[in-house]
């Protein structure tokens, strides 16, 4: 019979105290990184797991952990997604992904699933949810920590620090000569509303330009919203000189549609896209993209749902940091 591997073994194996491997494990504490390297691979060398049958019958929780997103085919929350499974696997959580096609009724339908399954946590990033609809998990006592722009209420939130990241943008596309921007944004109903184009909006003024309301084109955050809203922009009279997309998906489709309608890019039009998705290094020309790194987004949001299930209660926020990414696009 195979003999459990306790938490004792793995602090023996790492040269620690078993309250440093579990300060490890739950993030309850901090831990210098060497220390947290050295305790990690004892953990991957023994095969150490927590008993979660344990804890759940200790809890009344199950060891999922819900990722609920607006769309699955958008490689940034299949990365997101890895680094959130890799930060919480070593506490026996399991990461279910739960894809609602930015659908206001699939995202309520998904936190209602978290409530009567009683899962450890949820980490989503809504796109037409609410503050009022978070409650059902408060009520519950199920922890919730939410990716966006903006708070949702008294939920945990992991935001990007992206103003350096845009200005850096501007830079780049005004030194170009460019000066008609404009931008395929999202939806008007999306309930977080739209801060990636109130930030180049504002910044823009800062280099001799605007952001007129006109040069705003909006739809879903998809490929195919980016082909249609590339389409019209080219269609005007006075047509822009440099789009800025509100994610790199969109920007794709708007390449898609500059080849269908013989526009160069960048030669005739600079385009830039938001989030560094692991395609827009691939696509020729290479997108140029404001990087906001999924693997960083995951890490803050285990560590935020790992401290709230060790008992924090006081809500908090983790700024991420952007980074402007030049390719061949502008």
């Amino acid at each position: 019979m195979a003999v459990r591997v306790t938490m004792a073994d793995v602090a023996r194996a790492a040269g620690v105290s078993t309250a440093t491997v579990s300060y490890v494990l739950s993030g309850k504490r901090a831990v210098a990184d060497e220390t947290r390297r050295v305790v990690e691979a004892a953990i991957a060398d023994l095969g150490f797991t927590v008993n979660t049958v344990a804890r759940s019958l200790r809890t009344g929780r199950s060891s999922i952990v819900a990722l609920v997103v607006p769309d699955l085919s958008n490689p940034f929350y299949a990365q997101l997604a890895a680094s959130l499974q890799e930060e919480l696997r070593m506490l026996g959580l399991h990461v279910m992904v739960c894809d609602t096609k930015a659908d206001r009724d699939e995202e309520r339908a998904f936190l209602r699933e978290a409530v009567q399954q009683r899962f450890a946590g949820v980490v989503i990033t809504p796109f037409r949810l609410v503050a009022k609809d978070f409650l059902t998990l408060s009520e519950a006592g199920i922890p919730a920590v939410v990716s966006a722009d903006l708070r949702f209420g008294d939920t945990d939130l992991v935001t990007p620090d992206a103003r350096a990241a845009m200005r850096a943008a501007l830079t780049e596309v005004t030194g170009a000569g460019r000066r008609r921007i404009a931008m395929i944004a999202g939806p008007r109903d999306a309930t977080g509303g739209d801060p990636r184009m109130e930030l180049l909006r504002t910044l823009a003024v800062q280099f001799g330009t605007t952001l007129p309301g006109r040069l705003v084109v909006r739809g879903e955050h998809t490929r195919e919203a980016g082909a249609t809203g590339f389409g019209h922009l080219m269609r005007m009279k006075h047509r822009p000189d440099a789009v800025f997309c509100a994610n790199d998906a969109v920007a794709i489709g708007a390449m898609d549609k500059a080849e269908e309608l013989g526009v160069g890019i960048p030669g005739d039009v600079a385009l830039i896209g938001h989030d560094d998705a692991s395609f827009a290094s691939l696509v020729r020309p290479r997108l140029t993209t404001v990087r906001y790194p999924a693997v960083d987004v995951g890490k803050a949001a285990a560590r935020l749902l790992i401290e709230r299930l060790n008992g924090r209660v006081t809500r908090k926020t983790v700024h991420v940091k952007a980074e402007f990414v030049s390719r061949g696009t502008v």
